[in-house]
């Protein structure tokens, strides 16, 4: 048994029947990650020796485990608080940061069992869709190292393609877990706004971010979110709907059976295919790709409709006067007076204010605090800001309107395959820009996810997105599912080289391995675990 290969849930099982040990699991985890993140720079901070004690103490108690991923070995975005281990959103201003508490979804998955192997690299503040803004450096894309990973949860993507953890947890406000799953051919869901606690979650955009999973597979999606999934009083965005504590007023959600609903039956199924998402600017292959996808669907009995989306133009220019609007509001406490870094040498309080945010904030940092800035200013509210707000309800209501005509719709993710690095900061239009077919959903506060569906020309990952209505987590992830039952896209492997046939960079960021893994030469995929 090659345990790096097993799926999340696969390795739950092998565990609870006692084919293999956490601490096996979890050995495995680290020697994997010490011998491919040299190259890939996916972790800001490896936690081995507390994973291997947490090994331990959760073997000790396997009898009376309860969930199917007990055990199982995973890792977290640097912007969602752990207790006692450095958070720092990738950013300078938070290189020292330690939390005094553990984000909500932090507790219920240390309450499954799991075992958490340290915090994952990202754009900073979740502010870029390729990691490429980390103050730490790069992540770069495991199918090929001289690539993006797409972002911000790009060290998440990374890690989980790379086989280091079977699961990742991130966050996405426009995208971040889509794009970077589609790049880095792994499978993310943004579930519904407001289903999973955003408590501990250090917020970019609070209206749009939300906490999800990146996994092998729709399955493991499922019995991620199964977990996460929940009201959290300590969140005022959460949603009420539990089953043992709905009070008969707002919206019944029935968490906690999205793995028990996967049966791959998809026969009837109405999937839209709106056709303003197929037009210019997508390439050819992506294009390609996404429409076989909805031909498998077809396949087990799917019923494909074309339909328009005619507000997909308006959706990128007011997410990003949205989320950088609110982006300068949650930015406003890293000043180096409460807490985090601080300039060394300044005059008077003001001077340190300056000095403290135009050194410690990156460069896409800052363009978004000043864009938001901007649009919220005297004059300048109504025009853009408020005219915004108008255009994200005119999206909500496109996508009310087109869930009735289909269940669900079927999109590319992104335009093009994984940029090569640095494109995409040259041009940060271009960045923005790449994000047209994510950003819609987190206007609107909708479900989707991202599979595998394909490869281009070059060998890189191409995803498909599947959206929902609200709390359509159920049948987006069976969809997947069944479209994953007839394809094996998902469980392909990246090779961890550059197109020359090369491995990648020596260990750029040792130092900030906190214990367990370190640089190691570079093995292949095929090793054994």
């Amino acid at each position: 048994m090659v345990l790096r290969e097993l799926t999340a849930l696969e390795l739950g099982g092998a565990i609870k029947r006692g084919q293999v040990s956490i601490v096996e699991a979890t050995q495995a985890a680290l020697d994997s990650l010490a011998a491919r993140d040299g190259a890939l720079n996916a972790f800001l901070t490896v936690t081995g020796e507390q994973a291997l004690e947490r090994a331990e103490q959760l073997q000790a108690g396997l009898k009376d485990a309860q969930s199917p991923l007990y055990g199982v070995p995973m890792a977290i975005k640097d912007n969602i608080c752990t207790q006692g281990v450095k958070t720092s959103c990738a950013s300078k201003i938070l290189g020292d940061f330690v939390p005094p508490y553990s984000a909500a979804v932090v507790e219920k998955l240390a309450q499954a069992g799991a075992v958490s192997l340290g915090k994952l690299n990202m754009d900073e503040f979740a502010m870029g869709s390729t990691s490429e803004t980390s103050f730490y450096g790069p992540v770069r894309n495991p199918w090929d190292l001289d690539r993006a990973p797409g972002g911000s949860s790009g060290g998440a993507a990374a890690a989980v393609a790379a086989l280091m953890g079977w699961y990742a947890i991130g966050s996405d406000t426009g995208g971040s877990i889509r794009q970077p799953a589609s790049f880095c051919g792994v499978t993310g869901i943004k579930p519904t706004y407001g289903t999973v606690s955003r408590y501990g979650l250090i917020a970019y955009a609070s209206s749009l971010d939300q906490i999800g999973p990146l996994c092998r597979d729709a399955a493991d999606c499922a019995a991620v979110l199964d977990v996460l999934m929940g009201h959290d009083p300590h969140d005022a965005t959460s949603l009420p709907g539990l089953r043992d504590d709905w009070s008969g007023s707002g919206p019944r959600v029935d968490y906690g059976h999205l793995l028990d609903g996967l049966t791959g039956d998809v026969r009837g199924m109405r999937i839209g295919l709106p056709t303003d998402c197929f037009g210019d600017g997508l390439d050819r292959e992506v294009r390609a790709a996404v429409l076989s996808a909805a031909e498998v669907l077809k396949g087990r009995g799917a019923e494909i409709v074309e339909l328009s989306f005619p507000v997909l133009p308006y959706a990128v220019p007011a997410y990003y006067i949205i989320a950088c609007a609110e982006a300068s509001s949650n930015l406003s406490r890293f000043d180096g007076v409460k807490y985090g870094w601080r300039a060394q040498e300044y005059d008077g309080l003001t001077d340190l204010y300056r000095k403290t945010r135009t050194q410690g904030f990156g460069a896409e940092v800052k363009r978004r605090i000043l864009l938001g800035t901007f649009v919220l200013s005297s004059g300048y509210y109504d025009a853009y800001y408020k005219k915004a707000l108008q255009a994200k309800a005119v999206i909500k209501a496109a996508f009310d309107q087109a869930f009735q005509q289909c269940e669900l719709l079927l999109t590319p993710v992104a335009p093009t395959t994984a940029p090569r690095l640095g494109e995409s900061l040259s041009d940060p239009l271009k960045m923005y820009l790449s994000d047209v077919y994510t950003v819609s959903v987190n206007l609107a506060g909708l479900p989707a996810l991202s599979m595998p569906c394909g490869f281009d020309g070059k060998g890189l990952p191409i995803g498909a997105q599947l959206i929902g209505p609200h709390f359509g987590e159920g049948a987006i992830l069976n969809a997947a599912h069944a479209f994953q039952l007839d394809t094996d896209y998902h469980k392909r492997r990246a090779s961890l080289q550059t197109p020359d046939g090369h491995g990648g960079p020596a260990c750029p960021k040792a130092q900030n391995q906190s214990a367990g893994a370190q640089c190691a030469p570079l093995q292949e995929a095929g090793e054994p675990s």
